[in-house]
């Protein structure tokens, strides 16, 4: 293989870690918008102020993973255009930290969808639940800090 081919193949698996969070980030942002709006409508159905920028943050929360996801490939990328791993390796991390990275979105959107149903109809524990969606959002965090000192 030509060096331009090992490179490119390097920059792709860097691409998989971005696009394969974002896959994760969509699902999860899709689950916790079904379940929100779920719970605007028993609101609107009991005649209860719905609570708008608690599930605005709710539904939002897995969006952070697809800059995790970002930020790994920036890191993925460097090291393929540098020459300095091989692609079998870079692919490798940009899957499995992809995956890793989105299977977090996804259980995020979960415990959001659950959130938000248990906000509206109680209007209490706000901060718990944030509490609940930064755990998971520490999976994560991990993976892409492990990409960033690992994969060197």
């Amino acid at each position: 293989m030509t060096p331009q081919t090992v490179s490119s193949l390097g920059v792709f698996g860097a691409a998989m870690a971005l696009a394969i969070s974002a896959i994760g980030s969509a699902i999860g942002i899709g689950i916790a918008g079904m379940a929100a709006i779920g719970a605007w409508k028993k609101c609107f159905a009991a005649n209860r102020p719905a609570p708008l920028m608690q599930m605005v943050i709710f539904v939002g929360a897995p969006i952070t993973q697809t800059f995790y996801g970002l930020i790994a490939m920036m890191t993925l990328r460097s090291l393929a255009t540098s020459g300095a791993k091989n692609f079998p390796e870079l692919m490798a991390w940009g899957l499995f930290g992809g995956l890793a990275i989105a299977l977090s979105s996804i259980a995020q959107g979960k415990i959001a969808a659950c959130a938000a149903d248990a906000f509206a109809e109680t209007g209490q524990g706000f901060t718990n639940y944030l509490l609940a969606l930064g755990i998971i959002e520490s999976v994560a965090i991990f993976v892409m800090a492990f990409i960033f000192v690992f994969a060197k």
